[in-house]
């Protein structure tokens, strides 16, 4: 359990290293992202890493995970993840991945894989797409657009938020920006801009 333990502590070691430049800053909070967690971790314990995940649960609406870390055999962690297939857009095809991966980072996170909290930056960002108000209004805003010129003022009225949104926080704004590009797709079909 010595050689389990010390490579442990190097692999964290090493992560805590690899953090400068390599985060995400959320809400003046730096958060990891699942893949370097995951990259490090594999870097510096090889084969002797084993992530197991299952499926705890699954429904039309729910999707439950478990990921289970194994150094040389030995459970190291659990970490367990829900995701609701009406959370986002990108939820309604890929809920599955985005709980194996949100548990999978969490599992990692209890072997002290952090950077400031348990939570990823994939994570994070969600919850904070799903609760910031502005951008929900925002794309409720944009579905009403009815012509070019509404479009136009809609596009000025929210360049600001967006930009902001950019820098404070990548992942919100690319899953954003993901769902700006349907509803844009459906105003161009309509006929609309």
């Amino acid at each position: 359990m010595a050689d389990i333990k010390d490579r442990l502590v190097l692999a964290v070691n090493e992560f805590k290293k690899s953090l400068n430049g390599q985060t995400i800053p959320i809400h003046g909070k730096n958060y990891a992202t699942v893949a370097l967690r995951v990259a490090i971790a594999r870097r510096v314990l090889g084969t002797a890493l084993d992530i197991v995940t299952k499926i705890v649960s699954i429904d039309a609406d729910t999707v439950v995970m478990q990921a289970d870390i194994y150094v040389d055999g030995k459970h190291i962690s659990t970490g367990h993840a829900e995701e609701k297939r009406t959370a986002s857009r990108i939820n309604q095809t890929s809920a599955l991945e985005n709980a194996e991966t949100s548990a999978v980072g969490r599992s990692l996170a209890f072997c002290s894989f952090i950077s400031d909290g348990i939570a990823s930056a994939e994570e994070v960002s969600a919850a904070i797409v799903q609760q910031d108000k502005k951008i929900q209004t925002a794309l409720k805003e944009l579905e009403a657009v009815s012509h070019k010129g509404s479009y136009n003022e809609w596009l000025s009225k929210n360049k600001a938020m967006l930009g902001e949104l950019k820098i404070k926080n990548p992942i919100a704004y690319t899953t954003f920006m993901e769902d700006f590009q349907i509803h844009k797709s459906n105003l161009q079909t309509k006929g609309v801009i």
